[in-house]
């Protein structure tokens, strides 16, 4: 099958061997695949001009535990990527060959242990991975101490810069900031009363921290009237969502990762809690999630990403028809997991500005300037802070769990990972030497 690449136009170059995962692997590596990854898949035999015509880069994402139900698409759509590259033609004329990791939802030590396996045993050029900032920020030594590269593709909190990693989602002004903007104006419903429900770690506490400054300094009128964390995997929201009653709030502003969502939606419905009775404003509920939820418990509630699968452009929709004929016509595409894709383009368009593999080489490309036309828009990276720019889109969930598109921002909004409200004084600009400290910030629950 002939995939197109949405921005890669561009023909094979003459002479380039145009390499298929699944024509070179074959049944052994699919069946390597579906038995939890190619990690386990044997190289061994290849003679030597094989090898050096291959590039093996890293993908680390949970298959099993409680984020398996958001991380699982990703290393789907980070394969897919690949296909698309390789049957292009590959990297510099090497086919790409992906590494793939399961650290099984345990952030503290098996992340970390399985990307010191990929960068250190498997010198992988590259991993595209983690999902919550817990594994990110566990993986980070690992890749400072053996200057390695992370593409990370979600949206998060903030408070963070190194040189090691490409931020590939949304930073909190590009998200959460103008979710909580388009709430408080009237097209957003006048919302005055917030209640900040989240996940028991570091994403949620930084965000909400955010939040709480945010309202604070630019607007007095409205209040954060509630706030309360819960465990990852936790399935039992029944108190928590009382006592969010009981505080009458107007809006929640929800940061509960992974599977955890499914309960909460069904105890939101299961308590007469709808959406247009208080509606819950996610940051980290997409399509791929709501697919184990029925439609008449998330319709009308809100979600900020920069991107939908509705989007309505003609490189969108080849995106999502690639994809499903690759995986299936019930499979969906999410924010995440078109960033996740973008990453692996942004990583190729990089290495091919530099004309090598190396992590400097690769870093100092960014630094020059390096975008990728994505399914929902144009992604360049900022050389100041290795983020991306990135729109925000606010979407109202619909009977069919796709969202209408209710508000866009009119361009890309540069990222910030230090919102001035939260984090005085601070700043990062790599190009000037990096990030400059301001006031201490002491980030609690």
């Amino acid at each position: 099958m002939t995939r197109h690449a949405p921005g890669n136009d561009a023909p094979a170059a003459q002479g380039a061997p145009v390499f298929d995962r699944r024509q070179i692997l074959g049944a052994g590596g699919r069946a390597a695949l579906a038995a939890g990854g190619w990690g386990s898949l044997s190289l061994a035999g290849c003679e030597p001009p094989v090898r050096q015509r291959q590039v093996k880069v890293g993908i680390l994402h949970s298959q099993t535990g409680t984020m398996a139900i958001s991380e699982t698409s990703l290393r789907d759509v980070e394969l897919f990527a690949i296909d698309e590259i390789n049957a292009a033609g590959g990297v510099l004329g090497r086919e790409i060959v992906p590494v793939v990791e399961n650290p099984r939802s345990r952030f503290d030590d098996l992340f970390p242990k399985k990307a010191r396996k990929l960068l250190v045993e498997d010198q992988v050029a590259a991993i595209f991975g983690c999902w919550t900032s817990s594994s990110r920020k566990a993986v980070l030594p690992v890749l400072e101490r053996v200057n390695g590269l992370l593409f990370y593709p979600l949206q998060y909190e903030g408070n963070e810069s190194s040189r090691n990693v490409v931020y590939a989602g949304s930073a909190p002004n590009q998200q959460i900031l103008p979710a909580v903007d388009w709430l408080l104006s009237d097209a957003g419903g006048s919302k005055r009363r917030f209640y900040l429900l989240g996940s028991d770690y570091v994403f949620p506490w930084t965000a909400n921290y955010v939040v709480a400054k945010y309202l604070e300094q630019r607007h007095p009128e409205a209040a954060v009237v509630g706030k309360q964390y819960l465990p990852l995997g936790c399935q039992d929201f029944a108190a928590a969502v009382a006592a969010i009653q009981a505080a009458e709030p107007d809006v929640i502003l929800s940061t509960l990762n992974g599977d955890s969502n499914v309960y909460f939606y069904n105890e939101l419905a299961a308590q007469q809690v709808t959406a247009d009775k208080l509606p819950v404003m996610a940051t980290s509920v997409g399509e791929d999630e709501l697919r184990g939820l029925l439609p008449e418990v998330v319709e009308g509630h809100l979600a900020a990403w920069h991107y939908f699968q509705t989007i309505d452009t003609e490189a969108n929709r080849l995106f999502v028809r690639d994809f499903r004929q690759e995986h299936g016509e019930d499979r969906v595409l999410d924010d995440p997991m078109e960033s996740a894709y973008a990453a692996v383009h942004l990583w190729k368009a990089a290495v091919e500005k530099a004309g090598r593999f190396e992590v400097d080489a690769v870093r100092a490309a960014f630094a020059a300037g390096v975008e990728f036309a994505a399914p929902g828009g144009t992604i360049r990276v900022d050389p100041k802070t290795q983020h991306c720019f990135k729109r925000c889109r606010i979407g109202r969930i619909r009977g069919d769990r796709q969202f209408d598109v209710v508000h866009a921002s009119p361009e890309s909004i540069a990222p910030d990972p230090y919102p001035a409200e939260a984090f005085p004084g601070w700043s990062c600009d790599w190009t000037l030497g990096g990030v400059s400290a301001g006031e201490p910030v002491v980030i609690r629950r």
